[in-house]
């Protein structure tokens, strides 16, 4: 790297550290629906992962989503259904040497102070990649509750099994397993193709409610799974996250005069998923909208786009979905010698409601394409960040911690604490966050620069001299009343 180029990267994360946020989710999606884990076996994918978190944890990540139910199948030990086919490359087949790719990935990422949100794809059960599927997989136990659409097997939305089928997997998932999140993406009706229509006809006429309009029908199928979805995880962990990713065009101005200045597929015509009704009911914890195009992108401009979301989501946490790739192959209006990271980036900071990011995909971060993973951990994501606060699941935050000391260990200054007392989940601390200040220097814990680690041990390695502060957080990342120590020279 040039001595110009340096300074300028420099000088640039002086100035975005300063405006960066004390929260802010940082996430980024693992897929394995491409491929990339199928049949690699298990010390081969626990090495790209441990490579991929390693990496992302480097760029500043906070949380990983991770697809774990890609067709009906799944990426963890399931009693209701068979393992994955984009594990093992035989759906139904045990990993060997066995292990537990959700479970691994709940440890590995706590270890590393990340969140896990796990990843459904709740009604595709089968795509268009041929293979055999297991005796136990939903098709074969139940064609009844399934339809075809060019080449994919969907389960009908407009049927209630369905939705009690899909709540019991989730149920499974959030009882058994410590994820922070439950997350699904954008495919509910599935995506249209001109010339073939969904073959709802029968289910239609065996129960319409009543309503006259097929789409609105089909929102209403999907708006009761929404509904029945965020009771299932609530009701079973109150903690657990509900994040939704649909895709980035609600409705096009054209059709509503409220939508955007857009011109291609609607979330709400064409999916028939009425994102900004979950919005105004509180179905969602966090919206994540695909905003995979370009700034200028003459159907789908990022910038119209990203403000259209900051106006009209109103009650749920706003995330952004990035496309890494198109990102950085597309140049800068404003600065043709540089592509659009920076302008993005600035449009996130200047947009009240964009608490967050999330990176599509992992894979192409973790492989810097563009510089893209390190300007991330050189500018944009330098210092770590907090989850935003989401009083919606709880108002309650942990007591401080208690006997904050410091003590040498082997020449090095290492702290201790211990967590406080709790009488609930909410008060219940289950990382801690530390700041360090120069000696001397004034107690700022809004200063971001000054966030230094989110752990989930009780002791920092503290070598050199300053000020340390110590806050417990919960599982929601509500923060306590710090306790602070001088570690001197």
């Amino acid at each position: 790297m040039g001595k110009l180029k340096l300074v300028v990267l420099m000088l640039l994360a002086a100035v975005t550290i300063q405006a960066q946020q004390k929260r802010e989710f940082r996430g980024a999606w693992i897929q394995c629906v491409n491929g990339q884990f199928k049949g690699v076996g298990t010390e081969a994918m626990k090495r790209t992962l441990t490579y991929q978190l390693d990496e992302l944890q480097k760029d500043g990540c906070n949380a990983i989503i991770f697809q774990v139910r890609p067709e009906c199948d799944a990426l963890y030990e399931s009693s209701l259904e068979p393992w994955s086919y984009y594990l093992t490359g035989e759906q139904g087949s045990r990993p060997y040497p066995y292990w537990d790719p959700l479970q691994w990935m709940v440890q590995q990422c706590h270890r590393r102070g990340m969140e896990l949100h796990a990843w459904i794809n709740p009604y595709r059960a089968k795509t268009k990649v041929a293979h055999a599927n297991a005796r136990n997989h939903v098709i074969v136990r139940h064609p009844e509750w399934t339809f075809q659409y060019d080449g994919l097997t969907l389960l009908d939305p407009a049927l209630k099994e369905c939705r009690d089928y899909i709540c019991e997997v989730v149920r499974d998932i959030v009882s058994r397993y410590d994820v922070d999140g439950l997350h699904i993406d954008d495919y509910f009706y599935p995506y249209p193709v001109p010339g073939v229509s969904i073959p709802d006809d029968a289910s239609y006429a065996r129960n319409n409610y009543g309503i006259g309009n097929r789409g609105d029908w089909r929102r209403h199928n999907v708006n009761l799974f929404i509904e029945q979805l965020y009771k299932t995880v609530h009701e079973t962990k109150p903690w657990v996250k509900v994040g939704i990713s649909p895709f980035g065009i609600y409705r096009n101005q054209r059709n509503d005069p409220n939508g955007s200045r857009t011109n291609g597929l609607q979330n709400y015509d064409d999916l028939y998923a009425d994102v900004l009704f979950w919005d105004r009911e509180g179905w969602m914890d966090y919206c994540v909208p695909q905003l995979y195009w370009e700034i200028g992108h003459k159907a789908a401009d990022y910038n119209e786009l990203i403000h259209w979301w900051n106006t009209h989501l109103v009650n749920t946490d706003l995330y952004i979905g990035e496309d890494v790739e198109r990102t950085v192959k597309n140049r800068d209006p404003h600065h043709a010698n540089r592509h659009q990271l920076a302008a993005k980036m600035a449009l996130h900071q200047q947009l009240p409601r964009v608490k967050g990011t999330v990176l599509w995909y992992a894979k192409a971060a973790v492989d810097n394409i563009g510089n893209y993973g390190t300007s991330l951990r050189n500018v944009y994501w330098r210092t770590p960040a907090l989850q935003p606060v989401m009083k919606q699941l709880t108002k309650k935050t942990p007591k401080k911690p208690r006997k904050l000391k410091h003590f040498e260990v082997e020449g090095t200054r290492v702290l201790f604490w211990q967590a406080p007392k709790a009488k609930s989940w909410d008060t219940e601390a289950v990382k801690y966050a530390v700041y360090r200040f120069e000696l001397g220097e004034r107690v700022d814990m809004d200063n971001t620069s000054k966030l230094i680690a989110v752990t989930g041990e009780t002791f920092y390695e503290a070598p050199s001299p300053g000020i340390y502060v110590v806050t417990a957080l919960n599982r929601v990342q509500g923060e306590s009343k710090a306790v602070k120590v001088k570690v001197k020279r």
